[in-house]
């Protein structure tokens, strides 16, 4: 997902940053204040009866809640679902023209076309039931031994399929990120959540009945016997449950030292009876390596035990469910609607979402740099790059005086930190050099065996990385995409276009409206680069320590304040944001508000006090951050999203950054009496 700049020194890049932000603001063009009156701040989406003090989430969005109920195929429904929305209409609309016969063989528009169409044909699909599969299932219905167990596993895996048990792939190597090297996992799960198996709350118990309910439900489709799929079922969550023990719980994988293993791969094969590694990375297309990564040994042992006490049979059963689980949604409708049973459970999702929706986010995902090229040429303004380009570059200004003004960080540790901002490598909207999957045929009249041709294209694609240099130019997501990211081992930043819209930005919009949204999303990924887990990263992207034992243990001090105050924060009354878990975005939140903020201030709006639909520059920065995390969610997605995403709700997020930014506090008159009102003493500030 990301490059790095060449070694440039931090003075030279700051310097370079400056004057591009000089030149960016002799050159932006904004309306006038009368022109954009009520595009943006919407005074009937605010909830006036709420003081900003008390809740400014639901004082900026309350009413716009309220009016804008979650549709039953969405589980939740707000600013970024809207945008998906959009986006997908956008890319449907594409997909429509290229399925249309008669397109240039091995094109773009023909190979996603006709994906595609492949997808839409649900006759085709529902005659083929799940003959697609058929021959996979009685293959694994004749293994004899483990050692078939392990074979199959294998095979199915260099043959474009999944069974689960272990994972074998090629990634960056964390601690040398010009290296490719191997990484092996093992103990597959289907549960959300490995406590999902483990505890006995009512919530928990709902899950398990549901997850088995599938399981049976599924095995009934291919012909079981109800009595023999419902002891499958058990069969399955036993096993998995097992696995499940062994693994660290989400908090515990947040740590990227804990998670890098390196082993001899022969010497590590020593410890285990039925685990010969080097003739399974063989039979993986993987060879000439005399090492690899294991982020959790312990799930290996675990599984080694596991082979030796769960009989063949009941393996036969694991791994058919897992062929049956990934390729359900391929197969005809009873298996599609079977598995939304179980999903909604997880979900609160009232109606499945409509196919041709469904089917255009299945051709993003799997031929992203196709569809991309032709959904930038005909969707994504050029102007738009050149802009963020200059954006991106005054946020790092102002995230490199925000570190050089900090007065808890040594002038060791800040040299150290400005020569990895200066380092950031910027990806937007699109990538530089697309992908154009060179030998992979896509037949318009065979749905199933697309995607196992995709999934094959991929896993050859990923091993013969191997003994190359690592490949910096992938974007890592589509350019529809309506997201933004941080890589850590690359240092790098990336902005699909699809995010590069209202209301995250606007070209007519004002900059405290393009400041509190898309800046605020700049920054973010940019601290990104210093949270919990990106400050352990160094300025080429090494998993290395760069800080003073003092300014670390001050900067876990902090962290750990900011850890406390989302612990508290709760939703569905009594349900607990998990501090711990979504420390790194929390972080990265405050960390970007501040650094958006700074940036704005050098604006020439930012430094006036002219009001826009009554109010200041600085009170829209405030409401355009808090727009665009409106939305709801339902009570089962919330809860699952509560337990599993390193993300904090949405209202934790229009709220708690702010009550640590004393701007904030100026600009809406927050009083002691206020119930968000923090102390200044107690405002916590590190980025």
């Amino acid at each position: 997902m990301s490059i790095k700049f060449s070694q440039l020194t931090t003075a030279g890049a700051v310097c370079f940053s400056a004057g591009i932000f000089m030149a960016f603001q002799a050159q932006a063009q904004h309306d006038s204040p009368k022109s954009i009156a009520g595009k943006y701040i919407v005074e009937k989406n605010m909830d006036k009866t709420v003081a900003p003090g008390n809740d400014f989430y639901e004082y900026a969005n309350g009413n716009w809640i309220k009016e804008n109920p979650i549709p039953a195929k969405e589980t939740r429904w707000g600013t970024f679902n809207i945008l998906r929305d959009e986006n997908n209409k956008k890319v449907q609309s594409i997909l429509v023209d290229a399925g249309k016969p008669g397109q240039k063989p091995g094109s773009a528009k023909q190979r996603v076309g006709d994906l595609y169409y492949s997808a839409m044909d649900s006759l085709t699909i529902e005659k083929r039931g799940y003959a697609p599969i058929a021959r996979d299932l009685e293959r694994i219905g004749q293994i004899k031994t483990v050692d078939g167990i392990i074979n199959e596993v294998t095979f199915d895996r260099v043959n474009g399929a999944s069974v689960g048990l272990f994972n074998v792939g090629v990634g960056t190597d964390t601690k040398h990120p010009d290296t490719y090297i191997t990484n092996f996992g093992a103990g597959a799960t289907s549960l959300p959540d490995r406590d999902n198996y483990l505890k006995s709350d009512p919530r928990s118990l709902k899950i398990q009945t549901a997850y088995k309910k599938y399981i049976t439900d599924m095995f009934v489709l291919v012909g079981t016997s109800p009595a023999e799929a419902a002891k499958n079922a058990e069969t399955v969550f036993n096993i998995e449950k097992q696995m499940a023990s062994a693994q660290k719980s989400r908090v515990e994988m947040r740590d990227p030292n804990a998670n890098y293993n390196k082993v001899n791969i022969d010497e590590f094969s020593k410890n285990y009876q039925h685990f010969n590694f080097r003739q399974i990375l063989a039979a993986s297309k993987i060879t000439g390596q005399d090492s690899m990564l294991v982020s959790q040994p312990k799930t290996v042992k675990n599984l080694d035990e596991m082979l030796n006490t769960v009989p063949v049979a009941d393996w036969q059963v694991y791994l058919k469910w897992h062929l049956l689980r990934g390729a359900a949604g391929s197969l005809s409708s009873p298996f599609v609607k079977t598995t939304f049973a179980y999903t909604s459970t997880l979900s609160g999702q009232q109606v499945q979402t409509p196919r041709n929706e469904r089917m255009a986010n299945l051709v993003d995902g799997s031929l992203p740099d196709l569809l991309g090229q032709l959904y930038v040429e005909k969707y994504f303004p050029q102007a738009a790059k050149t802009y963020m380009v200059n954006l991106v570059n005054n946020l790092k200004v102002a995230l490199g005086e925000r570190i050089q003004g900090l007065d808890w960080m040594s002038a060791e540790t800040k040299e150290r930190a400005l020569k990895k901002l200066a380092a950031f490598s910027v990806k937007i909207a699109y990538p530089d050099k697309w992908q154009n999957y060179d030998g992979l045929t896509i037949n318009r009249n065979d749905y199933y065996g697309n995607l196992r041709r995709i999934s094959l294209y991929r896993y050859n694609e990923n091993v013969g990385h191997l003994g190359k240099p690592v490949d910096k130019t992938r974007m890592g997501m589509s350019p529809p995409t309506v997201n933004a990211s941080y890589s850590p081992n690359r240092n790098e930043i990336t902005f699909p276009a699809g995010i590069l819209q209202a209301p995250f930005f606007d070209f007519e919009a004002d900059d405290a409206m393009n400041y509190g949204g898309i800046g605020a999303v700049i920054g973010h990924e940019m601290t990104h680069g210093f949270d919990d887990q990106g400050r352990q990263f160094d300025y080429d992207g090494a998993l290395r320590d760069w800080w003073t034992p003092e300014d670390a243990a001050k900067f876990k001090a902090k962290a750990e304040k900011v850890a406390q105050q989302y612990d508290a924060f709760t939703i569905l009354d009594t349900v607990h944001v998990n501090g711990k878990l979504t420390l790194g975005e929390n972080l990265a939140d405050l960390g970007g508000l501040n650094v958006a903020y700074t940036a704005f201030k050098k604006t020439k709006e930012g430094q006036s006090n002219t009001k826009i639909d009554g109010f200041t520059p600085d009170q829209r920065f405030f409401m355009s951050w808090a727009q665009v995390w409106r939305g709801s969610q339902r009570p089962e997605a919330a809860q699952t999203s509560i337990q599993t995403d390193p993300h904090s709700p949405a209202q934790a997020r229009g709220n708690l950054p702010l009550t640590n930014i004393d701007a904030w506090y100026n600009a809406f008159d927050i009083k002691p009496t206020n119930k968000l009102y923090k102390k200044p003493e107690d405002r916590i500030k590190i980025w």
